[in-house]
């Protein structure tokens, strides 16, 4: 493989990262309700399934999951049912408004499994993403040429630029955490986040 290539490979992943999707708002769902502390457990969930993802698809044992329908279904429902549980999670919070400040969120050690799981589960039940996967890496691999070490380089990398662009929406999270102590940003945001969640599981629903 090329640097050339590489570098290809890598601009469409930015671009791919950076667009709003399931694992933005559920690492911004836990850091406005965990702090940094609770966005960066979420963070990590969902980076452990992007590699557990990207190996599957490097090794070829994600075509085999894609291929049976039954098993598809089963993985596509429980990311809907997902995605619309922590959406409603969110909304519950709008509602009830009732906060504690980032800092004290930040300081609480309780939950730190929970957000972990959230992140993980919000990924690993997507079966967008190991389609996203297997039909992103081929484009890139040359039969007979590139290896199984390459395939697992680009869905590496995937996952690493995602786990990044989540990061650095954590520090922006934490740079205006002032601004997010406000009751009514919070209620706003809470309620933002959830109905775009819910969107993303009847997105996925409607999807043949």
């Amino acid at each position: 493989m090329t640097w050339g290539v590489y570098g290809g490979f890598l601009a469409m992943m930015v671009v791919l990262a950076v667009a709003p999707g399931p694992d933005s708002m559920v690492v911004l769902k836990n850091a406005l309700s965990g702090g940094a502390r609770g966005g960066a457990w979420a963070c990590f969930g969902i980076a452990v399934a992007n590699f557990l993802q990207g190996t599957l698809a490097a090794l070829g044992l994600g075509a085999v999951i894609t291929s049976s329908r039954p098993v598809f279904e089963v993985v596509k429902w429980l990311g809907v049912a997902y995605l619309c549980y922590l959406g409603f999670q969110a909304l519950r919070g709008a509602w009830r408004g009732d906060y504690q400040s980032l800092e004290e969120a930040q300081r609480a050690r309780r939950g730190a499994f929970r957000r972990w799981r959230e992140g993980f589960l919000s990924n690993v039940t997507n079966p967008k993403v190991l389609v996203l996967y297997l039909s992103v890496l081929p484009q890139f691999l040359t039969p007979g040429v590139t290896t199984t070490g390459d395939a697992l380089l680009l869905a590496y990398t995937v996952a690493a630029v995602g786990a990044i662009w989540q990061v650095l929406l954590l520090l922006l999270v934490h740079r205006v955490r002032g601004w997010l102590e406000r009751r009514r940003v919070r209620r706003t945001l809470d309620g933002v986040t959830g109905t775009v969640l819910i969107g993303f599981g009847i997105g996925l629903a409607l999807e043949a």
